[in-house]
């Protein structure tokens, strides 16, 4: 029986695909060997010896300790993708805020009193401040081309809007799926040079932090549109209400409130709705129950934030997952130790990411208890189990 730990709420189509005779579900379970969150944070969480993995239901983890996790040998999985379409309606729905002046414009209306003669009469005489400009034909910049930004990207398109994206670390898989009209910036600068819109899809770490700042704002069109659905931090709020006083920003749309933003006429911000759709917190769920699932019962690793991706086919007649260092001759030291208690290894798949690396191997011989901790004694090696 497993135990999974729920630290939100998960959605009922995720976890309903645990089965109930080999799975324990509750907000409360002691010694937890999975656990699965949301938006909980859990850095100096006291985490039990037998957790082997945490499933974030998203796709970002600053709320998660990934480093220390890692040092434990727990695998980190998140939901990449699965709540791309959310993101890119909330942000095809920002462009359209900001070039047609929606919130001041509905702030402006909300202001009004008298009869509703008299309201017509003010509506008339005041929309001419809120006259904005249409989506065909600008330029959109997108930084970041993973599952949302490529959505994004080809949605623009389709709105017959030129798109440039830079994203030094695209994947062939994301590079397939994009509009073959998509143009490729070749530095951040020339797109933020040529870009009317632009919109951020980019984890928040030290090389992201304040990409538009009071220097990179120099480098914008006048007028521009900035988006920010992705995390707060990665644009500087007082540079962008500098740009908004200046007029070299026409307008603030964002995921991330602050006192600086929310009172300012041209920033429309919202309350971190990116993903808050049934069908987003769903999509999430399901993939990362099934991620876990398939690691609990089979070792698979698939969308792991500190370990490779690694999916075996079973052959054998046990099968040996083990999460080490990745230390030169692990391999070596691993099939000395199973040679000595005669355990051949029929098939075997290892694989490394960064300073940490996963070995999934199927034996012909059952594997004893001993043969584990012989294996788990070896240095590095930081967690080992037999499935």
């Amino acid at each position: 029986m497993y135990n999974i730990q729920t630290l939100n709420a998960i959605s009922s189509k995720g976890l309903n695909r645990f089965p109930a005779d080999h799975y324990a579900v509750s907000d409360n379970a002691a010694a937890a060997d999975a656990m699965l969150l949301r938006s909980f944070k859990l850095h100096d969480y006291p985490f039990t010896d037998n957790l082997l993995a945490v499933g974030r239901a998203g796709s970002g983890t600053n709320n998660v300790p990934v480093q220390a996790l890692s040092e434990r040998g727990v695998v980190v999985f998140n939901a990449p993708g699965a709540n791309a379409n959310a993101v890119k309606e909330l942000v095809i729905a920002g462009m359209l805020m900001g070039c047609r002046n929606i919130g001041p414009a509905m702030d402006f209306v909300r202001g009004l009193q008298g009869t509703d003669a008299e309201m017509s009469v003010a509506v008339e005489a005041g929309k001419k401040h809120f006259g904005g400009f249409e989506l065909p034909g600008r330029t959109l910049g997108v930084i970041g081309l993973g599952a949302i930004g490529v959505k994004i990207a080809n949605a623009a398109r389709h709105l017959g809007m030129n798109v440039i994206g830079y994203d030094p670390t695209i994947t062939i898989e994301r590079a397939w799926q994009l509009d073959s009209d998509v143009e490729a910036a070749p530095n951040l600068d020339t797109l933020l040079a040529q870009s009317d819109f632009i919109t951020f899809h980019v984890p928040l770490i030290e090389s992201t932090r304040h990409l538009i700042n009071a220097d990179s704002l120099k480098n914008l069109k006048d007028g521009v549109v900035l988006l920010n659905f992705a995390r707060n931090g990665i644009l500087d709020d007082s540079a962008v209400l500098a740009g908004l006083e200046s007029g070299k920003v026409y307008a603030y749309v964002c995921d991330f409130p602050s006192n600086a933003l929310r009172t300012n006429p041209r920033v429309m911000t919202l309350p971190h709705l990116g993903a808050s759709t049934r069908e987003a917190e769903e999509n999430c769920a399901i993939m990362v129950v099934d991620q876990v699932r398939d690691y609990l019962e089979n070792g698979n690793i698939c969308n792991s934030v500190n370990l490779p991706n690694v999916k075996l086919r079973r052959t054998g007649l046990a099968r040996i997952a083990l999460v080490n260092q990745n230390n030169p001759d692990m391999l070596g030291k691993i099939s000395h130790i199973l040679g000595q208690a005669g355990v051949n290894i029929a098939h075997m798949m290892n694989d490394s990411k960064g300073n940490m690396a996963y070995t999934l191997m199927d034996v012909d011989s059952v594997v004893n208890e001993n043969t584990r901790v012989a294996l788990a004694a070896i240095p590095g090696v930081l967690k080992v189990r037999l499935l």
